[in-house]
């Protein structure tokens, strides 16, 4: 098995983890929205040479604010001090020798990214989720395609790894979604076990690290009463919108999956409890062997399997969408297994974002011409060049 952690991968890699694909150009990004998905993709584009983020709208006062934010993170860290951070001036920093476009506008249609050389657009504020909000990057800032880090149900979503094949640049494609991080964990754990199995039905429990839309004390939330109470002292049930995502991605699924998700009050890393009958009878073994076998091949770099006995903070800064826990997979019979996957719901997630782009500027069909079973990139889960 290929080790979790492996200090001896390049910290600039010329490929896209999993993949031996040489690009020729990197995507030119644009991140609207600098909050914790906004600076995740940022901190996760300084690993690579395939993307470059050229812009990002943001809501600090100042470009000194923005830059605290940079650099310290009580999530992932302090950026590395060899990470060099300078203020050109208010509309221009330097970032690791890379030169970053800022902007302060809440109205996406006053952005002009073409004029800023942007190609694609990390929509991450959270607020402009529905498609005709999201074109106006495309209608009125003359971006070609933009990527909403949330699930959306009006345009199409792409999990990398899972559905990304069936991509094509046509203009219903200028818009699309990276659904969300517990759906880009449950969509490859389903495919392998679908492709090789069958799944007849399956029970999806997400436990999931708090997020920013719930309350620190005590409050009111109109979506739901349980999401109001604080996040700190209290275990919280709610919905959560994968389980209907599972069959936009992974459509011969419709109606076989359905789930709950469970706020535990830790800042990042979360886990999904997946209980499934198969169609085939089997062993956890073959099961066991077949994620492997998959996280070698077509989605390396995206599903992973870990051996050791390990909790939730040892996955902080992983960037595979899933993170199969071997050791905590269990079968009651031959037709029925739970499986238990780790991701971290901030840098994994955005990690596929970037993928995403990458995807966009090259086209599905040509970007996925590559041999899997090369060059597998295995990141350090502390991103030692941007954390210390």
């Amino acid at each position: 098995m290929a080790p979790l952690i492996d200090n001896n991968v390049p910290s600039f890699p010329s490929t896209v983890a999993g993949t031996n694909f040489r690009f020729s150009a990197a995507s030119k990004i644009g991140i609207n929205g600098f909050g914790r998905i906004g600076r995740n993709v940022l901190r996760a584009s300084l690993l690579r040479s395939d993307v470059d983020v050229v812009a990002i709208n943001h809501t600090c006062a100042t470009a000194k604010d923005l830059i605290h934010l940079i650099r310290f993170d009580s999530t992932l860290g302090s950026m590395h001090p060899g990470i060099r951070i300078v203020i050109e001036n208010e509309h221009l920093i330097t970032v690791g020798g890379k030169h970053i476009r800022l902007i302060s506008e809440r109205d996406p249609k006053n952005i002009d990214w073409h004029s800023l050389g942007i190609d694609y657009v990390v929509e991450s504020t959270g607020k402009f989720t529905k498609r005709s909000a999201a074109l106006e990057h495309v209608t009125l800032g003359r971006a070609r395609r933009v990527i909403i880090s949330a699930p959306n149900s009006d345009s199409s979503a792409y999990v990398f790894g899972v559905n990304s094949d069936k991509y094509f640049p046509d203009e219903d494609n200028n818009v699309i979604s990276c659904a969300s991080c517990t759906t880009n964990c449950v969509t490859p754990v389903l495919k392998v076990l679908n492709d090789n199995f069958g799944v007849e039905q399956g029970l999806l429990t997400t436990v999931h690290a708090s997020t920013q839309s719930q309350n620190v004390l005590d409050g009111y939330n109109k979506k739901n009463p349980r999401l109001g109470r604080t996040v700190f002292d209290n275990i919280i049930p709610t919905t959560t919108g994968a389980a209907k995502a599972i069959a936009t991605v992974l459509p011969e699924l419709q109606g076989r999956i359905t789930g709950v998700s469970i706020r535990v009050p830790t800042p990042s890393v979360s886990m999904i409890d997946l209980t499934v009958d198969t169609t085939k009878p089997t062993s956890l073994k073959e099961i066991l062997d077949a994620f492997q076998l998959a996280s070698k091949t077509y989605l390396a770099g995206v599903l992973s399997v870990c051996e050791e006995e390990l909790f939730s903070s040892d996955f902080k800064g992983n960037p595979s969408s899933a993170v199969v826990d071997a050791a905590a997979c269990i079968e009651l019979n031959s037709q029925f297994f739970k499986m238990i996957a780790w991701y971290d719901n901030e840098w994994g997630y955005s990690n596929r974002l970037l993928d995403l782009a990458v995807l966009l500027n090259k086209g599905a069909r040509e970007y996925l011409q590559y041999d899997h079973c090369q060059d597998v990139i295995y990141y350090s889960r502390k991103a030692e060049l941007l954390m210390v």
